[in-house]
């Protein structure tokens, strides 16, 4: 008699775990393709700001093309965003998402610094074409934001779940492990400005000719007669 009712008091912890695996393997579920969507639409809006910066970038060198250094830097940083894949295996990746955030931080760093040397062109500044350009990219830049934060605060809550107990048991049985995310120190980075030093003599000027060192042969005045 007691034998039987240990069978079925381990039956029944067995049956209890089993439910609460499958209830938490379908919180991770429902967790990761909520983390994909929203890695998704950071995605859409960083793409959407890659595909301004050629435009921006022509506009700027149109008034501006002495700045060479500021929109190389601009053109460097987006060509290295492309040679990164930003599948959704990124995201599993700690090393490829630190990759993909120093990328981020370089490309943001680079249109800051590239939008205060506009400062110094008001013809710049109060043409149609860069003022819809900016506009667009200001508001692509808020977008950015916003998905960002969504991705941030999803990542943050799947983590916790995995990190909980119990529930962290399930975690380990199925294979599943804290994702990166953004960090502090990464959005104050991307946040804050850089510094730019307007007093330094400008290097990229043409330089300046150099004297014809040519001998130059003179005809002889003709003697008085």
């Amino acid at each position: 008699m007691l034998t039987n009712r240990r069978a079925f008091l381990n039956l029944g912890v067995v049956v209890t775990a089993l439910l609460l695996s499958g209830c938490s393997y379908n919180r991770f579920t429902a967790s990761e393709e909520a983390i994909k969507t929203q890695w998704a639409q950071v995605q859409n809006q960083l793409q959407r700001r890659n595909d301004l910066i050629p435009n921006l970038v022509e506009t700027v060198r149109g008034y501006a093309a002495q700045e060479r250094d500021v929109l190389l830097g601009v053109t460097n940083a987006r060509a290295r965003l492309g040679s990164i894949q930003a599948t959704p295996e990124l995201i599993e990746d700690p090393a490829a998402f630190a990759e993909f955030q120093q990328a981020q931080a370089e490309m943001t760093s680079a249109l800051s610094r590239l939008l205060v040397v506009v400062e110094n062109y008001p013809d710049l500044k109060s043409d149609q074409s860069f003022r819809e350009l900016q506009a667009q990219l200001e508001g692509t830049e808020n977008r950015i934001a916003v998905a960002r934060n969504r991705y941030i605060d999803s990542v943050r809550e799947y983590n916790t779940t995995v990190r909980r107990f119990p529930v962290n048991l399930t975690a380990k049985i199925f294979g599943y492990d804290t994702k990166p995310n953004f960090t502090v120190e990464n959005e104050a980075e991307i946040a804050e400005p850089p510094e730019v030093d307007f007093s330094r003599p400008d290097t990229t000027q043409a330089p300046t000719t150099r004297p014809d060192t040519t001998p130059q042969t003179t005809t002889p005045a003709p003697a008085n007669p």
